[in-house]
């Protein structure tokens, strides 16, 4: 590193710690930036006839003496076909926007519906769940909150015996806790998390799926790492998601997609990481990650990249715990089987989904950062070649590759050793040339570090015009400093 004194440029002695530092200061922003980044959805459950589906029969909207009749008869009607009818009309209106805000201004339309939710006729019941599910569809937190008086009977349902109710209940609630804290604050005292605990239990899939989808909300509320994790990782519910995250025959994908989100925001809260990691986490997830290798190389599009990206954000978040070193967590994780499964991944995104590269080089980054060993397993397996094929990705491709590549060489004189001669410095030299300043700023500091371990490889950036590609950062005031300095190591040692 260089600064200014006196009217000129002169070296200032920049060890590895001062680099390692930097480039950790870079990552715990980066790092921040991500457990910021939340997956608010809501999720629609329809019949598939072709009025639900987008079909012919396109359901009308509502005005409010319609509204009126429909809950009258579904109440009144002299006939259960009837009343289960008029109730079906209702609903279909209800997903339309203006039919809902017509509904909750209607006096004592919540409180019907609430009735025939509670009636003991099965298929009123039913259809009156199915009402509240399109209300809870709604974009408007109004509408949210008009839903109230039913989420006590909503949670009293979870420990039914029909699968699809609990489902569509689910389901229900979910979109529910998304739109509005007023219900979490109502949820949460009536027992949300003992009522989702004991549905983790269930032997059907779309209970699960749709428990998932319901617990992954919850867990994105802005109050969840105050009140509402604390809770979850002090009943069973963290157990059972690790249990559901098991490689083997019973696993599900779509099952494990949604609790390895959830999985990933009770990291991201950093509320009792240690204790997740206590649980064998690192090992199970570490496990999954080479299951998930395994599969991509049998099967040629089957979306296991939406479970790839929770499984690898959780790795990576993990691993910046000091819990790790303190229980020896990397040692959960068998080096060369997970290195080399992660290229396979790595792969996989390339031609499948570039989008996710990012998330295992940061992985790849987490894990080569303190600890020699996987460094080692990264140069015997030969890797250094495929990692630098991923330099043209995109600049943010670019800069976690060189940071990976930064953390070998940072590691010492036997690490350089391996990463020079080879195709490192050509790559270098055109990734000087890029217009990205945090790019070439990387690729300055790797710089640094191979000659600072490895002289001979000064001379050979010499010999390929290194100079002239450092030419062009001399009056870039972010990179002169940089630039300056390297010249300087390059022609003198």
């Amino acid at each position: 590193m260089w600064r200014r004194r006196q009217g000129f440029l002169r070296p200032v002695v920049c060890g590895v710690e001062e680099l390692r530092c930097r480039r950790r200061e870079r990552e715990a922003a980066l790092r921040k930036a991500r457990r910021e980044q939340q997956l608010v959805s809501k999720r629609l459950l329809r019949e598939d006839g072709p009025e639900e589906t987008g079909g012919e029969r396109v359901a009308a909207v509502l005005g409010e003496a319609e509204v009126h009749q429909f809950l009258r008869l579904a109440q009144r009607g002299t006939e259960e076909k009837e009343r289960e009818q008029a109730l079906v009309s209702l609903r279909r209106g209800l997903q339309h926007p203006e039919t809902q805000q017509t509904f909750i201004r209607l006096e004592g339309s919540m409180r019907t519906l609430v009735g025939l939710l509670t009636s003991n006729q099965a298929l009123l019941q039913l259809e009156a769940a199915r009402c509240l599910h399109e209300l809870s569809h709604s974009e408007q937190s109004t509408v949210a909150e008009a839903c109230l008086p039913a989420t006590s009977y909503l949670l009293t349902y979870l420990s039914g015996h029909s699968s699809d109710f609990i489902e569509l209940c689910l389901y229900t609630l979910g979109n529910l806790i998304v739109e509005s804290e007023a219900v979490r604050r109502q949820l949460l005292p009536q027992g949300i998390v003992p009522a989702l605990a004991a549905c983790i239990q269930s032997p059907h899939v779309a209970v699960l799926e749709a428990l998932g989808y319901a617990l992954s909300q919850l867990l994105q509320a802005k109050e969840a790492p105050e009140k509402i994790i604390p809770s979850i990782l002090g009943s069973s519910l963290l157990q059972h998601i690790l249990q559901l995250l098991q490689p083997g025959p019973k696993l599900n994908p779509g099952v494990a997609v949604e609790f390895a989100w959830c999985l990933h925001y009770i990291i991201c809260s950093q509320v009792n990481n240690s204790l997740i990691i206590s649980h064998g986490a690192l090992s199970t997830l570490g496990l999954l990650l080479l299951d998930l290798a395994g599969a991509v190389q049998k099967i040629e599009d089957a979306g296991l990249e939406l479970l790839a990206c929770p499984v690898l954000r959780c790795l990576s978040n993990l691993l910046t715990e000091a819990a790790v070193e303190d229980m020896g967590g990397q040692l959960q994780l068998r080096d060369e089987r997970v290195v080399a499964a992660l290229f396979i991944l790595l792969q996989f995104f390339l031609q499948k989904q570039p989008s996710l590269l990012p998330e295992g080089l940061w992985l790849l980054n987490n894990l080569t950062a303190n600890s020699p060993s996987f460094c080692t397993s990264l140069l015997s397996l030969d890797l250094i070649e495929p990692l630098l094929q991923l330099l043209p990705v995109s600049n943010m491709v670019s800069l976690m590759v060189l940071t990976v590549l930064c953390n070998v060489a940072e590691k010492g004189s036997a690490y350089c050793q391996r990463l020079w001669p080879g195709p490192l410095l050509p790559s270098l030299l055109k990734m000087l040339a890029c217009s990205d300043t945090e790019v070439v700023a990387q690729s300055l500091e790797l710089l640094q570090l191979l000659f600072l371990y490895q002289p001979e490889a000064a001379q050979a950036f010499l010999q390929q015009s290194g100079l002239q590609a450092l030419e062009r950062h001399q009056e870039e005031a972010q990179l002169q400093d940089r630039a300056h300095a390297l010249r300087q190591t390059a022609l003198h040692g």
